[in-house]
C-alpha cells in the first residue's frame, strides 16, 4: 500500500510538471504568435523628435532609434516592423503617406496624431513670445478646432487604418501634460502653464473618445509623465531649445523609454 501510494504521488507530480511545462509552452507560443507585424504611425511624438539618434534614412521625419516604436520592436521582435511616423505629421499626412505597410496580417498598430492639426507649434510659439491674453486666446482657438474639426479628421484616419488592417490591435497614444504647476520656474506664467495643460487634457479626451468609438485602445501617457513635466526638476520633456527649436516641447530619450514605452507595453 505504501509503495502504491508513493507511485501514485510521483505520477501526480509528473503530470503536474508536464501540465505546467505544456502551459508555459502554450503561453510562449501565444506570446510569439502575438508578435506579428507591427506598424508605427504618427507624428513627432512617435517618430522620436527630441530623443536624438535619428536615422539618416528617415531624413526630415527624424525617426529615432530611441523612440518608443523602435524600443518596443527591439524588445518584442515582431515578425516585421514598419516605422512610418514622421515629424510634423497631421492626420492628412498619415492618410497620404504612412499607411502603405498596413495589411491583413498586421498584428499591432500604434499611432499618435492630432497635436499638429490643432496647431500645437503655433500655440507654444504664441505662449512663449506673447502675452498671457494672447496665449489664452490662441489656446481657445485650438480648443475650438479640437471640438469642431479634429474628431472628423481622426475618424478618417482610424477608419482607414481599420480598413487596411482589419485584424490589428490598434493603440492610440496621447500626449503628456507639459508643466508642473505651483513650482518656481523660469519661462511661462502660471496662467499660461495651466492653460497649456488643460488644452492637452482636452485633446486627450477627444482622442480617447474617438479611439474607443473605433474599438481602438487609448494609451494615456499622463500618468507615467507625472513628476517629469517641465518645471519638475526631473523633466522628460524639452523646454524651449533655441539650438534646435524643433525639439522644444518634445519628449527626451527618457520620456520615450520611461513614459511612452510603458504606455504602449500596457496597451499592447
Amino acid at each position: 500500500m505504501r509503495r502504491s501510494r508513493l507511485v501514485g504521488f510521483l505520477s501526480a507530480v509528473l503530470l503536474a510538471v508536464c501540465a505546467a511545462l505544456t502551459g508555459a509552452g502554450s503561453a510562449q507560443a501565444a506570446e510569439s504568435a502575438a508578435a506579428g507585424p507591427y506598424v508605427a504611425l504618427g507624428d513627432s511624438y512617435s517618430s522620436g523628435v527630441g530623443a536624438g539618434s535619428y536615422t539618416a534614412a528617415s531624413g526630415d521625419c527624424k525617426r529615432s532609434t530611441k523612440a518608443y516604436p523602435q524600443l518596443w520592436a527591439n524588445a518584442n521582435s515582431p515578425s516585421s516592423f514598419a516605422f512610418t511616423a514622421c515629424s510634423g505629421a497631421r492626420t492628412g499626412d498619415v492618410l497620404a503617406g504612412q499607411l502603405a505597410p498596413l495589411g491583413s496580417a498586421t498584428d499591432l498598430v500604434s499611432i499618435s496624431v492630432g497635436g499638429n492639426d490643432a496647431g500645437f507649434a503655433d500655440v507654444m510659439t504664441t505662449c512663449v513670445l506673447q502675452s498671457d491674453s494672447n496665449c489664452l486666446s490662441r489656446i481657445a482657438t485650438a480648443r475650438a478646432y479640437i471640438d469642431s474639426t479634429l474628431p472628423g479628421n481622426l475618424d478618417n484616419v482610424y477608419t482607414a487604418i481599420r480598413g487596411k488592417a482589419p485584424a490589428a490591435h490598434v493603440v492610440v497614444l496621447g500626449y503628456p501634460r507639459f508643466y508642473k504647476l505651483g513650482a518656481t520656474c523660469l519661462g511661462l506664467s502660471e496662467a499660461k502653464r495651466k492653460a497649456v495643460n488643460d488644452a492637452s487634457d482636452h485633446l486627450n479626451t477627444v482622442l480617447a473618445r474617438r479611439s474607443a468609438a473605433h474599438g481602438f485602445t487609448f494609451a494615456d501617457v499622463r500618468t507615467p509623465f507625472t513628476g517629469h513635466e517641465i518645471c519638475s526638476g526631473s523633466s522628460w520633456l524639452h523646454s524651449v531649445n533655441w539650438l534646435d527649436v524643433g525639439e522644444s516641447y518634445h519628449p527626451t530619450a527618457a520620456g520615450q523609454s520611461g513614459g511612452y514605452l510603458p504606455a504602449l507595453n500596457s496597451a499592447a
